[in-house]
């Protein structure tokens, strides 16, 4: 399942490629800014963000990140199992 759902990322993220490659000559860069020189940077930036979305999910920099958190949630849960059998006993003293 994992495979399919980073196709589904590489599709997108060459759509969003070939998209900003039809579009970056089109925009004018120029010296004065205009509503649409304005627009097509502000589309190109979004552009940007969207291919950088995508590879960041392809490198698998979130599973990496996700082992690390699956790590801490399992020391917490080992620390709370610890103390656990400690509780009872004062509340028996109460």
């Amino acid at each position: 399942m994992k495979k399919t759902n980073k196709f589904k990322h590489v599709v997108y993220l060459l759509l969003a490629l070939a998209m900003l490659l039809y579009a970056l000559p089109r925009i004018s860069f120029g010296p004065g800014a205009t509503w649409t020189s304005i627009f097509g940077i502000v589309w190109a930036v979004f552009a940007f963000l969207v291919i950088g979305a995508h590879l960041h999910h392809i490198l698998g920099v979130d599973e990496e990140k996700q082992k690390a958190l699956d790590r801490v949630r399992q020391a917490k849960l080992q620390q709370w199992q610890m103390k656990w059998p400690e509780e009872p006993e004062r509340g028996q003293g109460l």
